[in-house]
């Protein structure tokens, strides 16, 4: 496997120009069949894809793991999320493009639906789910004035129905919480400045306290344990997928002392970054 000096960031594979529509739909031949059917590791900060798979399969890697999209099934990946694929030749199916506003505009909100809208998912598409992707399909290759209002609505309403029909069994008597959608949002925004409790508190204008109570009731854990573990999600994605020596890794997210990065690494994925990196991409890094 060969690594690039970083991941690289697009809105559509390859491509980093602006986003060509309020969604976009392509078939998987569009794509993946110009590329030899092999689709390299990369991610999208400010975008959510929904890939369906009619005929063929994939074998996907998301983050490091490895997940196998057959006949049937859709797979969900919220930004952020770094992802690959290895399409047997000739698969079809259909790859749904939603950029971040028009994900976060889905209301109203639960815990629930944003939890299911913040994370990986996979499962089988129903009948009723894969009619409303044929819909939003039919309509991204239609014209009319309304077209764009069409598209998003129909959009939301197969998010919906992918997350409802997945979380069926799951009771919600929470309400939305808004401060925690902040917190998500400055953390991606700050991931590289190494921000602590207080700048994040600060920035949504309450006190630590007051924020790390907040982060109690809804992750379970306390605000520096969900901030580190946000750094030690993008700090495996670095070392899975790039070149960058561990020291730049720790540098670039706010760690000035390269041993204290590795021995929290250690302590919270339970292997050094070096043994990490060796384990998922077979390669030995220089340090």
């Amino acid at each position: 496997m060969i690594h690039p000096a970083h991941i690289p960031n697009f809105n559509l594979f390859g491509e980093t120009t602006a986003f060509p529509d309020v969604v976009h739909c392509e078939a998987v031949l569009d794509r993946a069949g110009q590329h030899g059917w092999r689709i390299s590791p990369h991610r999208h900060t400010q975008m959510a894809q929904v890939f369906q798979i009619s005929s063929g399969a994939a074998q996907v890697t998301l983050d490091g793991l490895e997940r196998r999209l057959e006949p049937g099934q859709y797979l969900y990946i919220p930004p952020q999320v770094v992802h690959g694929f290895a399409f047997t030749r000739g698969t079809e199916g259909t790859v749904l493009s939603v950029p971040s506003p028009v994900v976060a505009r889905l209301g109203p909100k639960t815990p629930a639906l944003s939890d299911w809208l913040g994370s990986m998912q996979h499962g089988a598409l129903s009948d009723g789910a894969d009619s409303l992707l044929t819909s939003v399909v039919a309509t991204y290759g239609s014209n009319g004035n309304f077209r764009a209002q069409r598209l998003v609505s129909l959009t939301h309403a197969l998010l919906a129905a992918l997350a409802d029909e997945s979380t069926a069994e799951v009771a919600s008597p929470r309400g939305p919480n808004t401060q925690m959608q902040q917190l998500d949002a400055l953390i991606t925004a700050h991931l590289g400045e190494g921000w602590r409790a207080r700048e994040y508190a600060s920035a949504l204008h309450v006190t630590t306290g007051h924020l790390n109570r907040v982060v109690r009731g809804a992750a379970g854990m306390s605000l520096t344990a969900y901030l580190e573990t946000a750094v030690m999600t993008e700090a495996c994605r670095l070392i899975a997928f790039t070149r960058l020596p561990v020291a730049e890794v720790g540098y670039r997210l706010g760690y000035a002392d390269p041993p204290y990065f590795s021995r929290r690494f250690r302590l919270r994925m339970g292997e050094t970054p070096s043994a990490y990196r060796m384990r998922v991409s077979g390669e030995r890094p220089a340090e």
